[in-house]
């Protein structure tokens, strides 16, 4: 016990955690799709509070999915990130706000230059979080500049992390991502959308 304790507290110190502090941790976790994982991910990474945050895949039929199954559009499944998160120090409505602001969720056909089912935007919800959803998603609808709400809220289904190439892509991948993203249009989409 006392080898694991010691184990536990070093790598809690590399990483910037005391092993008292991550053993009496509690964490909750959100669902959303909103187009590439890639960017969901990149976007969610900075906000206050997350600890994690993983590519994915949920909402479909196929158990252990890959992202050929996923892109094929034969599956169901959306691409999607699971934000892990401290609610000590965020709640689940901040990200939710965060959110909106990172989709067009005027569109269901796909996000920017992605297309297909599973680029759509969705929250994922436990019954929960589902009141708590649908009230930022009403919300949201009334900050649009254009168009009308079309992302849905749907119940939490299993989540299956992406394989770990797509994983902190923008990170480990910095020119090729941000070529990515300015070439699919994602800020100024948003801008239009939302706002400067």
């Amino acid at each position: 016990m006392r080898r694991l304790f010691v184990l536990l507290a070093t790598l809690f110190a590399l990483t910037g955690v005391s092993a008292s502090a991550a053993a009496t941790l509690k964490t909750e976790s959100a669902v959303f799709a909103g187009g590439c994982f890639w960017c969901m991910e990149h976007d969610m990474q900075g906000v206050p509070g997350v600890i994690k945050v993983e590519s994915g895949y949920t909402g479909g039929h196929l158990k252990n999915p890959t992202y050929r199954d996923v892109t094929s559009e034969t599956s169901g499944h959306y691409e999607s990130v699971r934000v892990t998160y401290d609610p000590a120090k965020l709640d689940y409505g901040f990200l939710l706000y965060r959110y909106w602001k990172l989709v067009d969720p005027t569109d269901d056909g796909g996000q920017f230059c992605d297309r297909g089912p599973s680029y759509r935007p969705a929250v994922f919800v436990t019954p929960t979080q589902r009141p708590i959803a649908e009230k930022s998603r009403a919300e949201a609808a009334k900050r649009l500049k254009s168009g009308t709400m079309k992302t849905e809220i749907l119940p939490l289904q299993t989540f299956y992390p992406a394989e770990a190439y797509h994983r902190d892509y923008a990170k480990r991948n910095k020119l090729n991502y941000f070529a990515y993203r300015t070439g699919c249009g994602r800020d100024a989409r948003l801008k239009q959308v939302w706002g400067g």
